[in-house]
């Protein structure tokens, strides 16, 4: 009985509009965001670990400025929610590089070389 609640519980989650599961966004780079509806309002809870460009009503990109975890919530004109949703902000999966001397954390990117990224972001 307990395993059918939550199994229905999950159901009345994946239905409810403008509610979504993570987005994970590599550092430095950006994932398109395609909107069921007209977006009038972008909010993002921490600007330092994601930011969003809208390119126009229907269509956002988010960036990875930090690594973290924050939340955007896309509104219409009426005020209803059209969006909301994590992101993410995870390491990239190539190109990056790590160095750690103690508690201090150096970014480098990488190709036929390394050198120091611009943002240097700390990794947690």
């Amino acid at each position: 009985m307990r395993r059918l609640m939550f199994a229905s519980l999950a159901l009345i989650l994946a239905a409810v509009p403008g509610v979504a599961s993570a987005l994970n966004v590599p550092l430095n780079h950006t994932e398109r965001l395609n909107l069921s509806g007209a977006a009038a309002s972008v909010i993002v809870g921490n600007p330092s670990v994601a930011d969003v460009t809208v390119v126009d009503e229907r269509t956002l990109y988010v960036a990875g400025r930090g690594y973290g975890v924050t939340e955007v919530v896309v509104i219409d004109s009426l005020g209803r929610t059209i969006y909301k949703g994590e992101v993410v902000v995870t390491a990239p999966s190539s190109g990056q590089v790590s160095v750690y001397r103690g508690a201090a954390v150096t970014e480098m990117t990488c190709a036929s070389k390394c050198v120091s990224t611009v943002a240097g972001a700390k990794a947690p």
